[in-house]
């Protein structure tokens, strides 16, 4: 094959370690922030995610493309549940990302970092915008890869007094504890009393969190069951004031919305850019986030961008044991 002329840079292929070497959450928390004001304006071209089922494994195949002013991506998903037994991930997760302009490719990458920290990025954004300042205690229920990520994210928009930890993995939960320096739970209800903000990544299909748990005035951060026929939050959590990343999507896919009947007061992009109020103060919040392509368009053009203009560092605040480990809850969700 030709190579490209001396103006047309080769398309990059990025795998996970060059992708943690360049993102780094001080640059994706601004770029998350004004990538969800961007969506809600509707500045971003983004269709709703398309399905396949892979029959043959019982697995399927998502297709998450977006395109804005400087990047059109798309992620694709596969969740293929005998991965494990190949000694590979169930959900493998892989972006491509093209020049907006020409569709020219500009690099394939690797999306699991992408993934888990522009999660967690988007909640820190969220939070930051719909809690008070100062100190607070932080529920992880989930012990996996995205509870790192959060501990990570939310550490830098508020100061955290505690983290509590519980999955239905003990072992699990213990390391997860001791990689983000919190504090193991045996229950659920434990973790969650008095928390001033809830974050639910886990992969249930049914109500880990029960609303009569939670605080007055608490933010939950619900991140699992992007599925319309699963949920992570019961119905008296869905009572509440319910703010989401898409409102479309919420409302089409999101299980805890969908089977609670809930209503979608506001998106966070709507808040973020003063166009919708934000909760009066003390109430408490859901926060319904389903994975937007676009946040996963805007972080592979940082990765890109910081690629190319030479700049390579470790991920700012990296954990021990962020990547997923064996056993451990699964990282990202499916069509994340």
């Amino acid at each position: 094959m030709d190579a490209p002329p001396p103006d047309r840079p080769p398309t990059l292929y990025l795998d996970d370690a060059a992708v943690r070497g360049v993102l780094r959450l001080e640059a994706l928390l601004p770029a998350m922030r004004a990538a969800l004001v961007d969506l809600s304006a509707g500045r971003v071209v983004q269709p709703m995610r398309t399905v396949m089922d892979i029959p043959a494994e019982h697995g399927f195949l998502f297709l998450k493309p977006a395109l804005t002013d400087r990047a059109l991506a798309t992620k694709l998903i596969t969740l293929v549940p005998g991965n494990p037994a190949r000694g590979l991930p169930t959900l493998l997760a892989t972006i491509v990302l093209m020049d907006p302009s020409t569709g020219r490719p500009l690099a394939v990458m690797d999306g699991t970092w992408i993934t888990e920290l522009r999660t967690a990025a988007v909640s820190a954004v969220a939070a930051d915008a719909l809690t008070p300042p100062g100190p607070k205690v932080i529920a992880m229920l989930g012990s996996g890869a995205l509870a790192r990520s959060h501990a990570l994210a939310l550490r830098a928009v508020r100061p955290v007094s505690q983290i509590r930890v519980w999955s239905r993995d003990p072992g699990n939960v213990a390391r997860c504890a001791r990689d983000v320096g919190g504090v193991a739970c045996a229950t659920a209800e434990q973790a969650v009393r008095g928390a001033d903000i809830v974050c639910t990544v886990t992969n249930a299909s049914e109500p880990v969190l029960q609303g009569r748990w939670l605080a007055p005035g608490a933010f939950v951060a619900a991140v699992g069951a992007p599925r319309p026929a699963w949920r992570e939050l019961d119905d008296d959590a869905m009572r509440h004031v319910v703010v989401a990343d898409s409102r479309e999507s919420a409302e089409h896919e999101a299980g805890d919305v969908i089977l609670s009947g809930a209503t979608v007061t506001a998106e966070i992009g709507e808040i973020l850019a003063g166009t919708r109020p934000r909760p009066a103060a003390g109430t408490t919040v859901i926060f319904k986030a389903l994975g937007q392509a676009v946040e996963d368009a805007v972080a592979a053009r940082l990765v890109y961008d910081a690629i190319v203009g030479g700049t390579r560092t470790a991920p700012a605040g990296a954990l021990p044991g962020a990547a997923a480990e064996p056993g451990a809850d699964p990282g990202p969700m499916p069509g994340r």
